[in-house]
């Protein structure tokens, strides 16, 4: 079983962004059916706000023992949905003969180095007709010393996202999101050049700076943002 220290302590952080959670949420949501696989569920802040309980199985899986660790009892304290259940390792440790009809990547593949890689092998686990769901950090010029502290690789443009995804996959959507929080991560870049952002700031960006991109996304039409989101379908 495959275990990997994870370098960012932002998942404390970003556990208050409730707003930012929902916002994302309402696009992917109506694909979280069945069975599901969140990987790198962290903490279980991503599961609590997107698993509502009425999926067949939600199975995390997260490589970092101590991540895993605060997951677990989450689960065995019933802090989460029954159907959730997880496993410590990645998405190779499952066995070959799994098949889910959502898979998830919430904020992780920047983390991975070998992103394609990873990608095909969710496409093997993936049920005909099931949802292959990526957010990501959106666009490499925002690359700062927040992104070298947490251990991501890279951040992605469409193209990007496009290409590291199977071939055979059929792409249903693909939007960029936080237009306004685009240009907040601009200034922190050159103006602040901060390495972490405050809880307070997180706040601030959680309760203010997002529900006015839920506003200005629309107007762009999900042509700019901080953030890219893409949903593929296995064919059958």
């Amino acid at each position: 079983m495959q275990e990997i220290n994870y370098i960012g302590n932002e998942l404390e952080l970003f556990q208050h962004a409730s707003v930012w959670k929902n916002y994302y949420g309402k696009l992917i949501r109506p694909y979280l059916k069945g069975n599901v696989l969140e990987v790198g569920a962290g903490i279980g802040s991503t599961t609590s706000s997107l698993c509502d309980g009425s999926q067949k199985e939600w199975l995390c899986v997260e490589p970092d023992p101590l991540l895993f660790d605060k997951l677990e009892q989450k689960v065995i304290a019933g802090e989460l949905p029954a159907c959730c259940k997880a496993i410590k390792g990645t998405t190779s440790d499952l066995p070959v003969k799994s098949r889910f009809d959502a898979i998830m990547y919430i904020d992780v593949i920047e983390h991975i180095e070998n992103d394609a890689a990873e990608l095909e092998q969710a496409y093997k686990l993936l049920a005909d007709g099931g949802h292959l769901i990526v957010l990501v950090p959106a666009h490499q010029y925002l690359y700062n010393e927040f992104d070298k502290a947490i251990g991501h690789y890279r951040r992605y443009n469409k193209a990007m996202l496009k290409k590291a995804a199977p071939l055979a996959l059929g792409l249903e959507k693909i939007r960029y999101l936080d237009s306004c929080g685009l240009f907040a991560s601009l200034s922190n870049k050159y103006f602040l050049k901060q390495q972490y952002p405050t809880i307070k700031q997180i706040k601030f960006w959680n309760n203010v700076i997002v529900p006015v991109s839920k506003l200005t996304d629309i107007i762009f039409n999900y042509s700019l943002g901080k953030t890219v989101v893409a949903i593929w379908k296995k064919q059958s």
